[in-house]
């Protein structure tokens, strides 16, 4: 008898202006998922793969600031397109589940903030190198700038590290931003999710934990009683 192949993997995106705690959000639901005895990954945009990670510092280093937003739209799709290839769609297909700090929302965002980019070149570029390969399930973490920029300011001072290209920008920049997340989240409720992140960090990854539980694993959970 034929071995019956994996069912998809979720994949859960974070979204969020700097220091929202993606990163740590991220760890923290992979050890439960983990502990659930889920296979799951964890990865970042950015970056994922060994190609995106060589856009990664050119980007974040500001080299690609001068050539404007549109170019640096198309290197950070660049970078997803290895991204996706080498690292996610592989890990889906496998059944694993894929957590990402940062997707295709962080262009959206970003580039659409930073630069007024024309929605209509940013949603091709998207359908063109994300296509179906779209998240389950986006956390957006959600705070005022003045403090995420605060988090990240004492985060890059405790790891000696050199302030990069986006949290550079000025406050006008991360205010537009944080708006254009919340309306992200607003146009696609179905996927997205608004959590507080202005809180200590176990108290939002109780509230991502419940949303993860009520929207995937009761599926997931079915899915393997169907199976059996």
């Amino acid at each position: 008898m034929p071995e019956k192949a994996p069912s998809r993997g979720r994949f859960v995106t974070f979204e969020g202006g700097e220091g929202a705690g993606k990163s740590t959000q991220v760890e923290f639901l992979r050890a439960r998922l983990s502990q659930r005895g889920i296979d799951v990954i964890a990865t970042r945009e950015p970056g994922g793969a060994p190609r995106a990670e060589r856009i990664r510092n050119f980007l974040l280093a500001g080299k690609a600031k001068a050539l404007g937003p549109a170019a640096e739209a198309i290197l950070f799709s660049a970078a997803r397109n290895d991204h996706l290839e080498t690292t996610i769609r592989p890990a889906l297909a496998r059944g694993q589940w894929v957590l990402c700090d940062r997707f295709s929302d962080s262009t959206r965002a970003y580039q659409g903030a930073l630069g007024d980019l024309d929605p209509v070149f940013l949603n091709r570029l998207e359908q063109v190198v994300v296509g179906p390969t779209r998240p389950d399930l986006t956390f957006i973490l959600d705070l005022p700038p003045e403090v995420g920029l605060a988090r990240a300011g004492a985060r890059r001072q405790a790891r000696s590290e050199a302030t990069d290209r986006f949290e550079a920008e000025d406050i006008s920049f991360h205010r537009a931003l944080r708006t254009a997340f919340l309306t992200i989240a607003r146009e696609e409720p179905a996927r997205c999710v608004v959590i507080d992140a202005s809180r200590d960090a176990d108290t939002v990854a109780a509230d991502i934990w419940a949303e993860v539980e009520a929207r995937l694993l009761g599926t997931t959970t079915q899915e393997s009683a169907d199976g059996a």
